[in-house]
């Protein structure tokens, strides 16, 4: 399950805009993010031996194939609507992988569990760098600031999105990315009940999410993104175009 928004964190689209319109500059956004950390599995996946994702046409940027209809549609615009906004939670079909294929096991599954986070980590200094180049744009074609101040907001979405859903992943609780490095870490006795836990994933999830014994240790968690989100935002700040769509972003 891939997160596309959580409480707490710097909002990616200016509050000011009408939900509507916040929630359609959104959607491609996370659409993106999630599509591409899932592609990002399967290709890491075909590298190490595994061409079960390319088999089955999931190796694929096509968002279609991704697309789970509750996971990826209705559950983000219900969780968006009910939450004001505040809250968006989703995730796209995982790739289908089979790890009896890689050619070193225990060095293919780091790899392709960390591909997806990578992946949405490169993404986020690529948002930075086109929010610059869009502002630059503006400045010599004031007709155009409009529509590119909207890409710029669009390239903030990038930015929180793509910060959210590598820490969130790198959470040590499986099904999640990060437990497929933890449990490397651990006795093979361990490793295995461990692993077992896959079955309450969601449910452990929803403790940390809901909580609030589980919301502090889940803020912690996500401070990064926080730290890094503002920080790029500090960077790229002088060139936001001056535009109605761009107000509160900074």
């Amino acid at each position: 399950m891939e997160p596309t928004f959580v409480p707490g964190l710097p909002s990616p689209v200016p509050a000011h805009l009408p939900d509507l319109q916040n929630l359609l500059l959104a959607v491609p956004v996370l659409l993106f993010s999630m599509v591409a950390h899932e592609y990002a599995h399967g290709y890491a996946a075909l590298r190490q031996g595994d061409p079960t994702a390319y088999q089955l046409g999931r190796l694929t940027w096509n968002p279609v194939k991704h697309i789970d209809p509750f996971l990826t549609i209705l559950m983000p615009v219900m969780l968006y609507w009910a939450s004001n906004g505040a809250f968006m939670f989703g995730g796209a079909k995982p790739v289908p992988v089979n790890p009896r294929n890689y050619r070193n096991y225990r060095r293919g599954d780091i790899i392709v569990s960390l591909a997806g986070v990578a992946t949405n980590l490169l993404l986020v200094p690529l948002c930075a760098v086109v929010i610059v180049l869009l502002g630059l744009i503006g400045r010599g074609i004031p007709a155009a600031i409009d529509t590119l101040s909207l890409l710029q907001v669009m390239m903030v979405q990038g930015v929180v999105f793509n910060l959210v859903l590598a820490i969130f992943n790198l959470i040590p609780i499986p099904p999640l990315d990060g437990s497929h490095v933890f449990k490397y870490l651990l006795p093979p006795a361990w490793a295995l009940r461990y692993q077992q836990l896959g079955r309450y994933g969601i449910v452990i999830l929803l403790i940390l999410l809901w909580t609030d014994i589980g919301r502090p240790v889940f803020s912690a968690w996500m401070k990064p993104v926080t730290v890094v989100a503002q920080s790029t935002m500090e960077i790229v700040f002088p060139f936001f175009l001056k535009s109605p769509y761009a107000m509160g972003i900074g």
